[in-house]
């Protein structure tokens, strides 16, 4: 039986960047120690199997040295312990499956005859806040009074990506690697990230933070999207990002979701905090968001701010999670229903194979894209 030759530093560096301990991978590998040290190779067929169990390409186990990765977009994370000098097998494989997406999507869209998006690019880090929120407002369709109409916020977010995609924003909403359940993203690590193009621009957001933070983080890359810039962020309502471009966006995708004018015109006398709760159904967003905007006008100190966002998010993490409801509406939020509605269309017309098309939906089995095909009103 034939061994490979791996150097013991690129077993360490391989089981280091996958978070997993030698502990674990040891049940799984029992001779794992044995090839670390150098005292025996694996096969073939065991360097395939540890590559696959610690999200490893195969490729960098044979390099004469551990490969140094970079986050390939510009990364504005601010988050406290964030290692940003390493970032894990989840994201890069996140960032790398988005931006084949989206040269696939550019490449059909080209194809299609279909010209730049004007709003892409549109805005300078020097424009007015509330101008620049209100141009975007009024291009995506965000009216304040249908979201007022909506019975809950959880619907307006829900609506809120419709328009974006409906704008030609690939919104793509996931908590895992792809479609693979045991590879939970970790909010933690990012929070999105936008990949701008003219022809398509992307949005991704971190599905596994909590659902009251996923509005606001897909309105800031959207903002992105509007400066033409590509982004990676771990943004929230209440961060007070240093950088410049960061503020900026975060200050428009407040004014965007809640216009400080229409604040305080709903927004009673008396004590702020109690009108929380009712302000969150009036503009149908999430109570952090309208901390945020307590604190922009004012009706918050800092101090204040601070405490009563750490509370609610307490409580927000504490209250049980609903299900995640029907497996092709959930996947249509994973893939952005455009694109999947354009990869489904341009597979049954035979210009994408049926490989490419499960690679980049993340599908095994003909049945599943049947089944979402049918989902999207696209019947073989």
């Amino acid at each position: 039986m034939s061994r490979v030759a791996v150097r013991p530093e690129l077993l360490r560096w391989a089981v280091e960047r996958s978070g997993r301990s030698f502990a674990g991978l040891t049940a799984k590998f029992p001779r794992l120690a044995a090839w670390e040290r150098g005292d025996t190779q694996p096969t073939l067929k065991q360097l395939e199997q540890f590559a696959k169990a610690t999200h490893t390409p195969i490729g960098c186990l044979f390099l004469r040295e551990p490969p140094v990765e970079r986050v390939p977009i510009p990364d504005f994370r601010t988050l406290p312990g964030v290692r940003r000098d390493r970032p894990s097998p989840d994201l890069l494989d996140t960032l790398y499956l988005c931006q084949q997406r989206q040269e696939w999507y550019r490449e059909f869209a080209r194809t299609m005859g279909e010209g730049p998006l004007g709003f892409v690019g549109s805005a300078r880090i020097e424009d007015d806040v509330v101008a620049t929120a209100a141009a975007m407002r009024q291009a995506l369709g965000f009216d304040l009074t249908e979201r007022r109409r909506m019975p809950t916020w959880t619907e307006a977010l829900r609506r809120f990506i419709e328009q974006a995609d409906g704008l030609g924003v690939l919104v793509m909403v996931s908590g895992v690697v792809g479609s693979n359940n045991r590879r939970k993203l970790d909010p933690d690590e990012f929070r999105g990230f936008a990949l701008a193009d003219p022809l398509a621009p992307l949005v991704f957001v971190n599905g596994a933070d909590i659902k009251a933070a996923q509005m606001f983080t897909l309105a800031h890359e959207l903002a992105h999207i509007w400066l033409g810039q590509s982004a990676l962020s771990d943004v929230s309502p209440a961060s007070a990002p240093s950088q410049r471009v960061e503020a900026w966006c975060n200050r428009v995708a407040a004014e965007l979701l809640v216009p400080l004018a229409a604040l305080r015109e709903a927004l009673p006398r008396g004590d702020a905090l109690d009108a929380v709760a009712g302000l969150a159904r009036h503009f149908k967003v999430s109570t952090l968001v309208i901390l945020r905007r307590l604190l922009d006008a004012q009706r918050l100190s800092r101090e204040a701010f601070e405490a009563a966002y750490e509370a609610e998010l307490e409580r927000l993490r504490a209250q049980p999670k609903t299900s995640g409801g029907d497996f092709y509406l959930t996947l249509g939020a994973r893939t952005g229903k455009t694109f999947a509605r354009a990869l489904v269309i341009s597979t049954l017309e035979g210009h994408t194979s049926f490989t490419e098309a499960l690679r980049l939906l993340g599908f095994k089995k003909m049945a599943t894209f049947r089944e979402l095909s049918e989902s999207l009103g696209v019947s073989f």
